[in-house]
């Protein structure tokens, strides 16, 4: 959510973001909140010349008592009270404007940076920088979900039956494996300076509102039927709403914090559910990073994130690229972001396995997270996350890109401590 001081001073830049995220049936929804919110002020303005006037009559009252000017004193109590009728009447009007306003700014996407690509979709999104050479094997590379029952690591017919399409149940070596990258993915971040935390896996709906736009929370989220809980689709939901309505030290700041969790997803849409493979599931697993800091660090803060994204993945010697987001792929809350993709070997193409978002103070506005100056001025704080790692998907890169042509699969060092010191995998079919 944009500051609405933006909007009154810059209201046809705000309509210009708006058409670069191609959302052009939000555009009168800026109109909406101008005319709304001079309704309000004025509204406002009514209610504090009126507390004045009730402020100013009080006081006559006694003065002209004393002076025995009883019929002028009741006359002033008469007023008084068709204004404490009146004060209500407006307050609740002043209210219900500003939930109106609030409802139209939380559907006003954030302020894109200068330099975001403008597209439409992901299919204009903009490759910035490859590490690592995409390697291709002088074998077949097979079917993710194949190398997975080779070791008879994955069982999906017999979650359909449990849970339907989009689960799965991961066993032997290939479990380890997946507790192991995540356990490897905690330490490195830890290693970097962040916090360890176990969050919440529900979050109220208050939360869910200020981390994510109505739009994703309707495509995503899974509600908890008779409660106000939502089932987390990432840590980073209820990481950056433990500060929600806080207002922080400066000198606390940066905040810097990782967390493992389960995540849950609806995924509606075209992107579909696959009844093999687990690129596309119902229930992950992942470790996340979050950053909550001053806005003039947010950008430096930005560049971090997804370098150790890449410093994480060729530790494991798969290949990666960034992959800016162009406007139109930005969610409402970003002001950019981009994906660490890996190479798929078998598909001789790059993948997504993390997502780095900057969302300024936009998310940190719906949510109430602010900071004290030393000067003692308070600002909202700037919010930014990053995928650290989230198999089972990751392990589809790193299962293809160290898979060796006898069907084993090589772990390379810094994962052999969290694999009981094995060096390999060996398969059983």
């Amino acid at each position: 959510m944009i500051d609405i001081e933006y909007i009154r001073k810059n209201k046809e830049l705000v309509k210009e973001n708006i058409k670069k995220k191609f959302q052009d049936q939000k555009l009168p929804l800026v109109d909406e909140v101008e005319e709304l919110d001079k309704t309000w002020r004025n509204a406002r303005v009514e209610a504090d010349e009126l507390r004045a006037k009730k402020n100013e009559l009080s006081k006559s009252i006694g003065v002209l008592m004393k002076e025995g000017k009883k019929e002028e004193a009741e006359k002033a109590k008469e007023e008084v009270q068709k204004i404490n009728q009146k004060i209500p009447e407006i307050e609740k009007q002043e209210e219900e404007l500003e939930q109106e306003i609030k409802v139209r700014m939380m559907a006003i996407p954030n302020i894109i940076a200068s330099d975001v690509p403008i597209g439409k979709d992901d299919s204009q999104n903009v490759e910035g920088a490859r590490f690592g050479e995409p390697t291709l094997k002088d074998f077949e590379v097979p079917y993710h979900a194949d190398i997975m029952a080779s070791f008879d690591g994955i069982d999906k017919e017999a979650s359909a039956k449990v849970s339907g399409n989009g689960f799965y149940y991961l066993m032997g070596d290939i479990a380890r494996l997946h507790s192991a990258v995540l356990a490897y993915a905690r330490d490195f971040m830890i290693d970097k300076g962040f916090t360890y935390c176990i969050p919440p896996f529900m979050i109220h709906g208050s939360a869910v509102d200020g981390v994510m736009s109505f739009e994703e929370k309707d495509n995503m989220m899974y509600k908890i039927e008779g409660e106000d809980l939502y089932l987390i689709g990432t840590s980073e939901h209820s990481m950056i709403a433990k500060f929600k309505d806080q207002i922080l030290d400066e000198e606390k700041l940066p905040i810097t914090m990782t967390s493992y969790s389960p995540c849950f997803r609806k995924e509606v849409g075209a992107h579909g559910i696959e009844e093999r493979g687990v690129y596309r599931i119902h229930q992950f697993e992942k470790q996340e990073m979050i950053v909550i800091c001053k806005p003039e660090d947010s950008e430096e803060w930005y560049q971090k994130m997804w370098n150790y994204s890449v410093e994480l993945f060729r530790s494991l010697e798969i290949p990666v690229r960034q992959l800016i987001c162009c406007s139109g792929d930005l969610a409402d809350l970003k002001y950019r972001s981009c994906d660490i993709e890996a190479w798929s070997p078998r598909q001789q193409k790059y993948f997504e396995v993390c997502s780095c978002s900057n969302l300024t103070d936009a998310q940190a506005r719906r949510l109430g997270i602010r900071y004290k100056k030393e000067t003692g001025e308070k600002a909202f704080a700037h919010t930014l996350n990053n995928t650290v790692i989230a198999p089972p998907r990751m392990l589809i890169a790193f299962l293809e890109n160290n898979l060796q042509s006898d069907g084993s699969v090589v772990i390379p060092k810094v994962l052999q401590p969290y694999m009981g010191g094995k060096e390999k995998l060996i398969p059983k079919k």
